[in-house]
């Protein structure tokens, strides 16, 4: 039976040792609410944590007044755990407690990391005394521990948020309904808009208000963002539909390598129909969510050749070391198909890095007056977002219908061409940024500035290139991925940005030794005027391209999930 489309009894069966004893609520009718509550928490946790993300580095310098290299060891630190904690996050999600059980969890550590983090800014004795002249009292330990203490229950709470969130409101469409099916959809561009409208708003109304009203208004607004959230999360609880665990599912995933080696001599049989089924109760991707056997990687399928009455008699008590099942091979296959396909994600959320980095650093070697105004380099990714919401939009209201119409397929486009085309448009978007800096480079030898407004191609194009890629690499990493293992597969994008940013970093740091290698200032000086930030941006347009056509190879061969019949 199956226990993700509410046809299993209230508790799994007693005999299977991996599988969680907990009640089910996936058969209730759907309820639209269910969804908006979702985007609604994602919404005021994006405001929440980009007003913390976005201005730490600012908070640590003014307030704590450590130095730069410390206060950016800091800020690093925190964000490479805060996009690492979803991997575990998604791992309890799966394996032990749920979506709807790990959201609940991880936000009462988000919401008392930010409740210590604005009362700290409350209590004079947990800040440091304000600068006199030039004369500034570090922080002491204690003040460092409860600032610390507070960002890494934030680290921890949203972590687990970020993991559980989007597959729980993805849970709550049947796909066997096409119309549901399309409202999913809708649901995974939706969810990427409420990310976004809660980053501007957070980049324009609370960063500013941190710095120049008070940094205890903006952390109470993000406290209060966190606290509606959290009221409207518990409140919609009776209308969820919270699917079951099904256990650890790396148990598994090592049983099929252990029982294929095991078997390694022996042959696999040319009618694959003979392979080990199993008993539905067995099964971490049961029902009518069995998987069909697929061609490729034939090694693995040793794992359900039944060699003895006695392997499958092990296997129904829970034992798999000997015999696994058609689908359990399966989910080990599908995991293998998109390895390479998510190491080109890394690759590719490198290349956005450069938003957050060169981008805004070529903007303040221009001229940032428009009019009458100045505008700050970092506010062009505030224009990204708006880009973005622009180009969402656009895709769901003209691209998909049209493709609809001339593919026949429901989602117009499928996953892996909509992220083809996300990382194919970030070469020309890299390659815009390189023609500007070299136009500007060639403006200034003549003695004058260029405008930061010719910034604004490379960026509408890395937002259309971020709306195709980002919302599609949300939807295909959670469909394709087994059941048992949607919240950890859909972690790794989380994952795959945190090493891009580690990816970028080494880099960038190794073009600043290699090019000064010959003598010279070498591309990336600290005066861009005396570089070459146009070859770094050339750089990444190419590497961009090969990722780009290794994507390609992967993705025309890449073998879609199949679901077989009902045993």
């Amino acid at each position: 039976m199956d226990a993700e489309n509410g046809e299993t009894p209230l508790l799994f069966h007693q005999h299977n040792p991996n599988q969680v004893q907990v009640s089910s609520s996936s058969n209730k009718p759907y309820n639209w609410k269910a969804p908006a509550i979702i985007l609604a928490f994602e919404f005021f946790d994006s405001i929440a944590y980009s007003a913390l993300s976005l201005n730490l580095i600012v908070y640590l310098g003014t307030v704590f007044h450590g130095t730069t290299a410390s206060n950016a060891a800091t800020v690093d630190t925190w964000n490479g755990t805060t996009f690492l904690t979803p991997v575990l996050g998604a791992f309890l999600a799966d394996t032990y407690w749920g979506k709807y059980k790990t959201v609940g969890i991880s936000v009462i550590f988000y919401l008392t990391g930010m409740l210590v983090i604005t009362a700290s800014t409350l209590i004079p004795s947990l800040q440091p005394a304000a600068c006199e002249g030039t004369s500034c009292p570090p922080a002491t330990g204690f003040q460092y521990f409860v600032l610390f203490a507070a960002l890494y229950l934030i680290s921890v709470g949203t972590g687990g948020v970020k993991s559980a969130l989007l597959p729980l409101g993805a849970d709550q469409y049947d796909d066997s309904d096409i119309e549901q099916s399309k409202q999913k959809q809708a649901f995974f561009s939706w969810f990427f808009m409420a990310i976004n409208i809660g980053l501007f708003f957070s980049g324009t109304v609370v960063v500013w208000v941190q710095q120049n009203v008070a940094w205890s208004l903006g952390f109470a607004i993000s406290s209060v963002c966190v606290i509606v959230a959290t009221v409207a999360f518990f409140v919609g609880t009776p209308i969820y539909r919270v699917h079951l665990p099904t256990g650890s599912p790396l148990k598994s995933l090592v049983a099929v390598f252990v029982a294929s080696f095991k078997k390694r001599k022996v042959e696999v049989p040319a009618d694959t129909t003979i392979l080990f089924e199993g008993d539905d109760a067995n099964l971490t991707n049961a029902g009518k969510n069995k998987l069909a056997h697929t061609d490729g990687f034939r090694c693995l399928d040793k794992a359900a050749v039944v060699v003895g009455e006695q392997e499958i008699k092990d296997s129904n008590l829970g034992r798999p070391w000997l015999l696994c099942t058609v689908t359990q091979v399966e989910e080990v296959k599908i995991l293998v198909r998109i390895l390479p396909i998510w190491l080109t994600t890394v690759f590719y959320a490198a290349s956005m890095c450069q938003t957050a980095t060169t981008f805004i650093q070529q903007g303040m070697a221009m001229d940032t007056k428009i009019g009458s105004f100045s505008i700050p380099a970092a506010s062009m990714n505030s224009a990204l977002v708006i880009f973005m919401l622009i180009w969402v939009v656009f895709q769901d209201s003209i691209v998909i219908p049209i493709a609809r119409r001339y593919t026949g397929n429901v989602a117009g486009l499928t996953q892996l061409q909509r992220m083809g085309v996300g990382r194919f448009l970030a070469v020309p978007a890299l390659a815009a940024a390189a023609l500007v800096e070299m136009w500007r480079l060639r403006s200034v030898r003549d003695g004058h500035n260029l405008s930061i407004a010719w910034q604004v191609p490379q960026f509408m194009l890395v937002a259309c290139s971020d709306v195709f890629c980002g919302i599609a690499q949300l939807e295909f990493f959670y469909s394709e991925a087994p059941t048992s293992m949607r919240s950890l597969c859909s972690a790794f994008s989380f994952l795959a940005i945190s090493l891009g940013y580690y990816l970028n970093s080494m880099i960038i740091s190794a073009i600043a030794v290699l090019s000064k290698s010959k003598g010279g200032q070498g591309w990336l000086p600290a005066n861009l005027n005396d570089g070459h930030l146009d070859y770094y941006f050339w750089l990444w347009a190419g590497i961009g391209a090969v990722n780009f056509v290794v994507y390609t190879a992967f993705a025309k061969n890449y073998t879609v999930k199949k679901v077989g019949p009902r045993a």
